[in-house]
């Protein structure tokens, strides 16, 4: 169905797989998808930590941008080093929560900021003195304190009890609403996909016909900070930047838009025998399509 070839340009007609490893020795820093392109539902992607210790053995720089805001870097990284992924460290992880942080920080003076999420979210709130109120425990009729909605993560919570809430919340008060985490889904086996906290906001969002607040891939600002964030104030040649990712809604897009090389892998949402029909009905082009972000040594 596909052959393998040496890097290239792709454009909608030309779909060939190419071997990650000769794209990789091109670049100077990679940014990498977490979900689906290094870890999934089992753990860790078959072969991915031979492939930090190829571009530790390569001098190539590189980051997880991950729109996962249900947690800070080092319990992110935690979940690697886990898995005995210890190459991946908290400097190395840009998060949707890192921008959504600024924001709070920045916006938020007082009141209580409510959310949607696992617990552990709101010891992510807390870093930043803040208080914190799960949706499952607010009450509608005392929201005077409430001034900031924060969509987090899609577990944690009565889908429909929590979800009306919510609604009537943002009916109520006139406040704005947060997305730390714009993915849509996410995969849950080989062949199933369960909805993500981005997708739940959309749909909050166009119930309530409110204009939310949103921060992640594909926004510029994710990769605008990522790209600060290893330059460091120095000058770095995007052209030698690559972004590897398994969405082509979020990851490549987002990719492409800021002007850096982006490499579609087949081990996520983007099924192997549909890529070719979603690239030509999207027209989001990927410089490049593998099989996988693993490298054999």
């Amino acid at each position: 169905m596909y052959s393998i070839s040496e890097p290239q340009t792709l454009n909608s007609s030309s779909m060939k797989i190419t071997d990650f490893k000769s794209i990789v020795k091109n670049y100077e820093i990679i940014f990498f998808d977490a979900y689906g392109v290094l870890k999934n539902y089992n753990g860790l992607i078959d072969g991915i930590g031979k492939t930090f210790k190829y571009l530790k053995e390569e001098g190539i720089d590189y980051y997880i941008l991950t729109n996962d805001a249900s947690r800070g870097p080092e319990r992110l990284a935690q979940v690697y080093h886990n898995f005995g992924l210890r190459e991946i460290t908290p400097d190395k992880i840009i998060s949707s929560g890192m921008l959504a942080r600024e924001f709070l920080q920045l916006k938020v003076a007082n009141g209580t900021v409510a959310y949607l999420g696992k617990k552990h979210s709101e010891e992510y709130l807390h870093e930043l003195g803040l208080n914190a109120l799960s949706v499952s425990d607010l009450d509608l009729k005392n929201i005077d304190d409430i001034n900031v909605l924060v969509f987090m993560d899609d577990e944690g919570f009565d889908w429909n009890h929590d979800i009306n809430k919510i609604v009537n919340l943002l009916r109520k008060k006139n406040i704005p609403a947060v997305v730390a985490n714009t993915d849509w889904f996410y995969p849950v086996s080989n062949n199933d996909i369960a909805i993500a906290i981005g997708g739940i906001a959309n749909m909050v969002e166009a119930i309530t016909n409110r204009r939310f607040i949103r921060f992640g891939k594909p926004d510029s600002n994710m990769f605008i900070f990522a790209y600060e964030h290893c330059a460091q104030g120095k000058k770095i040649d995007k052209r030698k930047i690559l972004m590897v990712g398994d969405t082509l809604y979020t990851d490549i897009i987002g990719g492409n838009k800021f002007g850096i090389d982006t490499a579609l892998v087949l081990t996520g949402t983007t099924l192997p025998h549909k890529a070719k029909k979603r690239i030509n009905s999207t027209g989001i082009i990927p410089d490049y399509i593998c099989h996988s972000a693993a490298i054999e040594l």
